[in-house]
This record gives structure tokens, sequence and C-alpha cells, in this order.
């Protein structure tokens, strides 16, 4: 496994420019997530399911439906933003949500289900967006002011990002 299991493709980092070739690539990654987290999970136990992706980290499972939880809050936040002028948008534990019966306990298809529906939706919004819609903002309670392409850039690693913790697991476990 990589030398930090928490950040097995790295940190986030924000593209240089956000020109139209890159903002298409960071939809697309969006896009592709639903198949990816669903082949990430494929043919995972119960039993492997409910393994930590690392020491004191969280389920694949929490994992699973954190990803469909993070993403739900994210496209809400996107659609305030474009219709509302700089809306103020919470924060949320993520953590305390990882830990909700739900979260712990239902079955992962339930959230690859989710993502497949959202991500549809999301991302025919997403390739409709103007330059002005796309540097609209939201302000983030903890985070500040959030512009709508930074939001494409984050959600593509995020995506990524957790999809890799559960891959770098299973070839660490050689299942």
């Amino acid at each position: 496994m990589p030398s930090d299991p928490r950040y097995p493709i790295g940190k986030f980092e924000e593209p240089k420019s956000y020109t139209p070739e890159v903002r298409a690539k960071l939809i697309n990654e969006i896009a592709s997530l639903p198949v990816a987290m669903r082949g990430a999970v494929l043919g995972l136990s119960d039993a492997q399911l409910d393994t930590p992706y690392r020491d004191g980290g969280w389920t694949v499972r929490q994992v699973v439906h954190h990803v469909a939880d993070s993403h739900m809050n994210a496209n809400i936040r996107m659609r305030l933003a474009l219709t509302a002028e700089l809306p103020t948008v919470p924060s949320y534990d993520e953590s305390k949500w990882a830990e909700l019966v739900d979260a712990r306990s239902l079955p992962v298809e339930v959230s690859l289900s989710l993502l497949d529906a959202l991500h549809h939706r999301w991302t025919t919004l997403m390739r409709a967006l103007t330059d002005d819609q796309l540097h609209r903002q939201y302000n983030h309670s903890e985070n500040g002011k959030t512009p709508l392409q930074w939001v494409l850039a984050q959600y593509a690693w995020h995506g990524r990002h957790h999809t890799a913790q559960i891959t770098a697991l299973r070839a660490a476990k050689r299942w």
C-alpha cells in the first residue's frame, strides 16, 4: 500500500486553469465514478465490505455510503449557487454521518444505485453550464466562497480518491 493509505492518489491539487478541455475532463471523471465505484466493490463479501480500508479508517461500506452523501451535498450546493446569489451552505460532520446506522449496515447497492442516478442528473447539469455559471459561488460555512469550477475539480478528485482507497485495500489483501 502507499505510504499514506488515506491518500492513495495524493492530496487534492487544484488545476492551474479551467480551460474547456480541463472542465470536460473533470466532468467526465465525475460521470465515470459510479461505474468505477461499482467495479471497486464488485464481488466483495459482507465481511470484506466491513473491513476498514486502513487502521482506524472507515470500512469499505462506510466509504461507499460517504461518497453518496458527499456527492448529494455537492449537487445541492451547486444547485443553490446556480439559483441564489452567494448562498451560504452548511457544513456537516462526515465522520458522524459515517457512523449512522444506514452507513454502517445498508447494502452498498443502495448508494451505488443512488450514485448512478445522481451522477446522471448532476453531470447533465454540469455539461450545460456556461462560463459565467461556472464562476458562480456559494459561501461554505467553514471554507468561505467556493466557485463551481473548483467543485468540479474537488469532486472529480474525491471520487477517484475514495475508489482508490478501496482498490488499494483489495490489492493489499489480494481480494
